[in-house]
């Protein structure tokens, strides 16, 4: 058994509490995870969830792995590097938003090879959260984060804001409006991604102009807010993106919201060398191909929202 893999896909469980979730975070079918998580339990002898049609809670034992399973990836990782090191194999490992549009991925790799051909990238695509939890423990030299989230003991580069629009059925009446108010998404259901702090956010935002949806549907992937978005139980405020047959993306009037995005790394880090070429790709790379321009000094973030309306 691998047990490292399998520790991996253990604590991604027990901090999502949610295998569907699980599974998108880590890029594999659900039942697979399953399997690893019962024959991970099979080998300990004990049962690490308490596994309902409702709920999945950790039990006692599991608790006491998680702590446990933590430090040891953290050491594993620690472990990689220094044999990265000792092998010659210099790398800068940089975290990116996992929707992130392939073009643009492809854009960053082809502008930081022409500044630093020599030094290869390792580019780990993960939710905010996660990249946070990376910086903090050294395993991630650089990343990409979105707003509003917990910067303490971080350095940011320029902040990016980065207009959205409504992703809706082509067959919706309001697809014939070139742009949309926000109010006029009324009566609606909302499709947000999983992560708490920014949704809440969105919604407070969504709420001062006009648009309370009659529910919200939490997407653990952007595939997923696809489907429901074709089969036309939600709308989806996301960045302008390839158009995609059956959806019809439209911006919205005055560009009420905007997804803030900066670089960050560790303020005990010197920005220098090619941890500082990388921070200047990157942000010149989301302004040309992800439409993302600086936030004015003018424009304040209210208090409680990382949207700025």
């Amino acid at each position: 058994m691998n047990l490292v893999g399998h520790l991996e896909c253990f604590v991604v469980v027990a901090e999502e509490l949610h295998f569907g979730r699980a599974a998108a975070r880590l890029g594999m079918a659900q039942p697979p995870l399953s399997q690893r998580i019962q024959r991970l339990e099979q080998e300990l002898g004990t049962r690490l969830f308490d596994r309902s049609s409702r709920r999945v809670a950790l039990t006692e034992p599991g608790r006491v792995l998680l702590e446990d399973a933590r430090d040891l990836l953290v050491r594993v990782e620690r472990i990689r590097g220094l044999a990265d090191r000792a092998g010659d194999r210099a790398v800068l490992r940089a975290g990116l938003p996992e929707d992130l549009d392939g073009r643009v991925v492809a854009a960053l790799i082809g502008a930081y090879r022409d500044v630093r051909p020599d030094l290869p990238l390792d580019l780990r695509p993960a939710a905010t959260a996660d990249h946070l939890r990376a910086l903090a423990e050294g395993l991630l030299d650089v990343a990409v984060l979105r707003h509003p989230c917990d910067v303490s003991g971080l350095a940011l580069g320029p902040m990016l804001g980065q207009p959205l629009g409504v992703l809706l059925p082509e067959d919706s009446p309001l697809a014939a409006v070139p742009v949309l108010p926000l109010a006029d998404l009324r009566g609606h259901d909302l499709v947000v991604d999983g992560s708490a702090a920014p949704r809440a956010d969105l919604l407070a935002s969504c709420a001062r102009h006009g648009f309370t949806p009659e529910a919200v549907h939490e997407s653990p992937h952007p595939q997923f807010t696809l489907g429901l978005v074709l089969a036309g139980d939600a709308v989806a405020l996301v960045p302008r993106a390839r158009a995609v047959p059956g959806t019809a993306w439209r911006p919205l009037d005055g560009d009420p919201l905007l997804w803030r995005t900066s670089c960050a790394w560790r303020a005990d880090t010197a920005p220098d060398g090619p941890l500082a070429d990388l921070v200047d790709v990157t942000t010149r790379v989301l302004r040309a191909e992800a439409a993302m321009a600086p936030v004015a000094s003018r424009v304040v973030p209210r208090p409680s929202s990382g949207f700025l309306a």
